[in-house]
């Protein structure tokens, strides 16, 4: 049975780069509650019911669904109680009686308020006033409580269909529709069909099946317009209307080629015998003596009247209950999704994703109007580099633009000699103009992020940039380094307007045991210093893409850029890591990793060497710039895959380092089992590193998922948006206590 689930996953995700809102009028039926549970990853479901009213659902019936899922859908999800919202009913009462009498617009206001109060219609009212995307419905509805009031209010043009989709299973003959798939339309809105409707409907369905099948499995989208008649072989009404309608295709489909090339890979045969358009047999006896040449293989029938639509819908899904069904409205611009009333679970969830899918692919859309039930807070995240500051503005999770400010030499001179920190009212002055530029003043953002830098050991977390934390970084009882300022502007750019400024898993993030920190010898204790922010924010997507918590799961992540860092994660807690910046763990492209200790003590008091060039050869000069002349990988790989000795020697040492501190951090979990190994940074782009590494670790047991790249800017901006959202508290920096 063609696996429709998993290539609606793969191709949203392909296309996705935000949530739409979506709301489920039905929000207690537990075939909808269920279907929200796994569309998590796609959309943030809100369910016109409260909180606990969708609980008692899923512990009255929906016991054999995961407990996790249900939790991180939940920790997702809006939450309405109608009758609250006083707001939004004045608001849908009044755009009622607004809209053209076509629509059915109330005739009084006691009508109106008797309306928006329903569901269903509270539903389409919220998608239509921009407060969502996309409105699901018909599970329980009656036609004309959900269907017809949805295509009146959302029809985005003046011709609409409905097409259903079906995914039969291998008891199906084979050979009918290639891959068992049809779609069939139209099933569901046009009651009187004339020629230009159907014509419509003809490319609408065909556009539907392009939209929602991949090319790779349905090269060609072949449409069946059938009739009674075929080829002319008979006259009737019916006949004359396909044929009018057949006239009209080119013109309509022209017109749906413009909005993608993919629509030149649709053939649309008309007044075909539904025995011609699925039977070779057929067609080969019905086209003697006829100069056509019917093509087979089709995929999509095309109906003259809504009555047949709706008798094969029907009558397909009653004779195959095991099969996969959904329908697709066509001119709503995927506003809506009318669901059967006998459709389970997963034909619930496969209706709303194709319904994302086209969303997406169309382009029409990139965010959700209002924000009236996921609130988009503004953030403003700075990461201060030693000769630049990036800044980014992000409106929830979409970056609204990012920058990077380079400081020539002549803007730092001043500062020669002089502890970083005392840059940050300078570029605290920077930043304000840069923001100015882009018509954003520190009024307009809910709260400003800063990289945090070389404070104290403390717990991973969001922080408020407090008393403390402001004073332990001017007072220098860290390390100088450039990430001091994040803390230092944040506060500065916030002060006085009541806005927080927060930092976000900084380096010196600290949760491990004293066991990992025990030497062998008494005057050195190890320092847990790291890519914490990346790290973290890696283990966190890992999580939310599978619909679960960072607190739930045992991860071992791997950061390789310039420096190296491969920590574990053990159920929300960061409790090993080798310290990168003093150069533990494997060599990096700059870093010289782990050295046998007595040969490096002796090459300490060699004469050899300086210190100096000793603590460049530890960070910025040692590792593959040492060992092979490069730190740019690419050039590595080309040469490794050239077969050049030399550098297939240090690779293979690499991999094998790497490897190596992965599988050494399996004792950190106690026995625990891990759940997946994480591999980030800019080497993890590396498709022959991450196989190689993948390979080496395969004895853990765990897959291998790599994030190639890493954004600590959007890492900033989610931990402080975790605290706006309240789903997160701000800690308060006090070490020691």
């Amino acid at each position: 049975m063609y696996d429709i689930d998993t290539s609606l996953d793969n191709q949203i995700l392909a296309v996705m780069k935000n949530r739409p809102a979506v709301v489920f009028t039905e929000a207690d039926d537990p075939r909808v509650v269920e279907a929200a549970c796994h569309l998590t990853r796609f959309i943030r479901p809100v369910f016109l019911r409260t909180e606990e009213q969708i609980k008692k659902t899923v512990h009255e019936e929906l016991t054999h669904v995961d407990p996790t899922r249900v939790e991180f859908t939940f920790s997702e999800s809006a939450f309405v109680d109608i009758e609250e919202r006083v707001d939004l009913l004045d608001e849908f009462t009044q755009a009622l009686l607004n809209v053209p009498e076509c629509m059915a617009r109330a005739g009084t206001i006691e009508e109106a308020q008797r309306m928006v109060r329903e569901p269903a219609r509270f539903g389409i009212m919220t998608v239509r006033q921009g407060h969502a995307d996309c409105v699901v419905g018909g599970i329980r509805h009656e036609p004309r409580e959900y269907f017809r009031p949805m295509v009146r209010l959302l029809a985005k043009q003046e011709i609409l269909s409905e097409a259903g989709v079906f995914v039969l299973p291998d008891s199906h003959p084979q050979g009918i529709f290639p891959h068992n798939v049809f779609v069939v339309g139209d099933v569901g809105v046009n009651a009187t069909m004339t020629p230009e409707v159907l014509a419509n409907v003809a490319v609408g369905t065909c556009a539907v099946a392009r939209d929602i099948f991949p090319e790779d499995v349905m090269p060609q989208i072949n449409g069946a317009m059938v009739s009674y008649s075929n080829k002319g072989s008979d006259e009737g009404p019916s006949p004359e209307l396909v044929r009018r309608a057949a006239a009209l295709v080119p013109e309509v489909l022209a017109e749906r080629i413009k909005q993608g090339k993919r629509y030149e890979k649709i053939n649309i045969e008309p007044e075909v015998k539904v025995s011609v358009a699925l039977s070779q047999r057929s067609a080969q006896l019905y086209r003697r003596g006829q100069d056509q040449d019917f093509f087979g293989g089709t995929n999509v029938i095309i109906v003259p009247n809504l009555d047949t639509g709706n008798l094969l819908f029907h009558l397909y899904a009653t004779r195959y209950p095991e099969a996969k069904k959904f329908s697709v409205m066509f001119g709503i611009r995927f506003q809506g999704v009318d669901l059967p009333m006998d459709c389970n679970a997963e034909d619930v969830a496969l209706g709303v994703k194709a319904s994302v899918l086209r969303m997406h692919r169309f382009k029409h859309w990139s965010r959700t109007p209002k924000d009236t039930f996921f609130p988009r807070h503004r953030v403003l995240a700075v990461n201060p580099g030693s000769t630049s500051t990036k800044i980014a503005v992000y409106e929830g999770s979409l970056e609204r633009f990012t920058d990077e400010i380079q400081h020539p030499a002549a803007e730092l001179a001043p500062y020669e000699g002089k502890r970083v920190v005392e840059q940050y009212g300078m570029r605290k002055e920077i930043i304000l103009n840069a923001l100015a530029d882009h018509g954003i003043a520190v009024e307009d953002l809910d709260a400003v992020s800063g990289r945090g830098g070389l404070l104290q050991p403390i717990p991973h977390g969001t922080y408020h940039v407090n008393d403390r934390m402001r004073d332990d970084l001017l007072a220098g009882t860290g390390a100088d380094h450039a990430s001091n300022l994040g803390a230092l502007i944040a506060r500065e750019l916030t002060d006085g307007t009541g806005k927080p400024s927060f930092i976000v898993d900084p380096v010196v993030v600290d949760e491990a045991p004293e066991r990992v920190k025990v030497t062998g010898m008494k005057a050195i204790e190890r320092k847990v210093i790291s890519h914490a922010l990346n790290q973290i924010a890696t283990a966190r997507r890992y999580a939310s893409e599978n619909e679960t918590f960072y607190e739930y799961l045992n991860l071992i992540v791997c950061h390789m850029g310039g420096g190296i860092t491969v920590g574990a994660h053990a159920r929300g807690r960061y409790i090993d890591v080798n310290n990168g910046l003093d150069g533990e763990g494997p060599f990096s492209p700059q870093r010289s990793g782990s050295e046998p200790t007595g040969q490096l003590i002796r090459l300490c008091f060699s004469g050899q060497y300086t210190l100096e060039d000793l603590l460049r050869l530890n960070k910025g000069r040692g590792g593959l710039l040492d060992l092979l002349g490069t730190a740019d990988f690419r050039e590595v790989e080309q040469r490794v895959k050239d077969a050049e000795p030399e550098a297939c020697k240090v690779y293979e040492a690499m991999v094998y380092q790497l490897c190596k501190e992965i599988t050494s951090l399996l004792p950190a979990f106690d026995g625990d089992g891990v759940d997946q190994v994480l591999l980030t940074g800019g080497l993890a782009r590396s498709e022959m590193l991450v196989g190689d590494i993948r390979s080496g670790v395969a004895a853990l047991g765990c897959g291998v998922t790599a994030y190639p790249g890493e954004n600590e800017m959007f890492a900033l901006v989610k931990g402080a948006l975790r605290v706006l959202d309240g789903k997160e508290e701000a800690q308060e920096y006090d070490p020691g206590n």
